[in-house]
């Protein structure tokens, strides 16, 4: 069989790998959106002007991993060029990738409409938009829903005549799953282990991601693999030492970017929990994002994937997320008359790297306030705003202004979604290094990648591979 990599290789995100099998059975392995091709004025076009480099109606199957953008953002366009199978994931990802999907073809009609005119610098947004296929729409969204097919954790499932999938808990998002793929050649099994991204051991809200067994080839995320989390305290010892440094001691404002996804949840449970466990005072919380009151409710759907103390709680206060003086912000208008609230208060609002989204405009109003903090709590990619943020710039640039930064910006990692170097190497640990063939660093900067290389070659683990874009390789 053979294994290309089509995306997040030597870079974060766009996850998508494709698995030929020897009878020409075909695999894909997530479809997301590249968002670093999207930063770029001009893109690496793939041959021939394909929006893919592979023929869609040429896959036999869709594997996804979990929902965020960077895995499941270019599933519709597979749809559109010609795929014709299913996409298998469990049912908490189907849920979340409904809500992340019809998200991005709101925002996609939006950036046609602002893009529709007859100026050349019009038609050079229209036909970037093209270029990155920023073009699916609702309906399109929702013809590729219809071919999700759920399948639960630790249930080994029979996708095709010897190819057994089955999906482990990741522990980095509700749903997030590893993909054990055990499959039949020549009378000979092949096991596969595609990690998906790996959560945090003991992290808030979501559970402990569960060890892979013994495989023969292993695909693993390494985001963090330069990195450790310093931050050892509680999630809710440490957001309270920010809210009374900013809030309280000092009647400021506290904006918070986070992903409508998964960091909007652990913030808003980290705070339920301060209030209602501790004796919080409540300050005032806005959290902005519709869709990540969307998010809300599929995590109380699917509580019971939650680790024990969130159940617990979940029982005993009769929900997760809903506590005195918490507001969701439904329209922009609503959002817009955030400005004018003078009270000490909490703004939570989306992206969490603070590209795009309505945080844009909460950091734009506030970053030359000196009484406000802009707490960064979750991976910024480079060239971001997140990042120039923690880069310590003295002013920035957001949309066509120039702006003096005198807002405080902080940062904690407690709240991250990845797992550490550290928690990296525990999860490789479980594969002794004598029996696993190849382990593949993918979904990581090329330094953190190498980093994290040189830390497994130390641990027995030789046979490492770090692939190019397009590179392929015989299993």
């Amino acid at each position: 069989m053979k294994l290309t990599f089509w995306g997040a290789a030597r870079q974060v995100t766009g996850s998508m790998y494709l698995l030929e099998l020897a009878d020409g059975y075909r695999i894909l392995i997530d479809c997301g959106t590249d968002m670093q091709s999207l930063r770029e004025e001009n893109p690496q076009p793939n041959p021939g002007g394909a929006f893919f480099p592979f023929e869609p109606s040429s896959l036999n199957v869709v594997l996804l991993t979990h929902a965020h953008i960077d895995h499941s953002g270019n599933i519709p366009n597979l749809y559109r060029d010609g795929y014709e199978g299913q996409v298998l994931c469990t049912p908490a990802t189907a849920d979340l990738t409904q809500l992340l999907l019809l998200d991005s073809a709101r925002l996609h009609r939006k950036r046609r409409q602002r893009a529709e005119g007859a100026s050349n610098r019009k038609r050079r947004q229209q036909e970037r938009l093209q270029q990155q296929g920023d073009a699916f729409s609702e309906k399109e969204v929702e013809q590729a829903l219809d071919e999700f097919v759920p399948i639960h954790f630790n249930r080994r499932f029979l996708v095709c005549e010897g190819v057994w999938l089955t999906f482990i808990p990741a522990g980095h998002l509700l749903g997030a799953a590893h993909l054990l793929l055990e499959i039949e050649e020549d009378g000979r099994i092949t096991r596969l282990c595609f990690s998906g991204d790996i959560g945090r051991r003991d992290t808030v809200l979501h559970a402990t991601p569960e060890p892979v067994p013994q495989v023969d080839y292993l695909i693993c995320e390494s985001t963090y693999g330069s990195r450790v989390h310093l931050d050892d305290r509680p999630a809710e010892e440490a957001l309270a030492d920010v809210i009374r440094r900013t809030c309280i001691n000092v009647p400021g404002r506290l904006i918070i970017p986070a992903f409508s996804v998964g960091r909007t949840q652990a913030l808003l449970y980290t705070l339920n929990r301060l209030y209602s466990e501790q004796g919080f005072k409540p300050i005032q919380v806005f959290s902005d994002s519709p869709l990540a009151r969307s998010s809300s409710r599929v995590y109380e759907k699917h509580h019971q994937l939650l680790n024990g103390e969130a159940r617990r709680f979940r029982q005993q206060e009769d929900g997760l997320f809903d506590f005195e003086n918490f507001t969701y912000l439904e329209t922009e208008k609503a959002s817009r008359a955030v400005s004018n609230y003078h009270q000490p208060c909490i703004i939570i609002s989306a992206s969490g790297m603070v590209s795009g989204g309505r945080v844009e405009q909460h950091v734009a109003a506030n970053i030359g306030n000196p009484y406000c903090t802009i707490l960064m709590v979750g991976y910024a990619a480079e060239g971001t705003l997140g990042d120039r943020l923690l880069n310590g710039q003295n002013t920035l640039r957001i949309g066509e202004r120039e702006h003096p930064v005198l807002a405080k910006v902080e940062k904690i990692d407690i709240f991250s979604g990845h797992a550490d170097a550290n928690d990296l190497y525990h999860f490789v640990q479980h594969q002794q290094p004598d029996h696993v063939r190849k382990i593949f660093l993918i979904h990581g900067e090329e330094e953190a990648m190498r980093h994290f290389s040189e830390r497994l070659h130390e641990g027995g683990y030789t046979q490492v591979e770090i692939p190019f874009r397009g590179q392929t390789f015989e299993l």
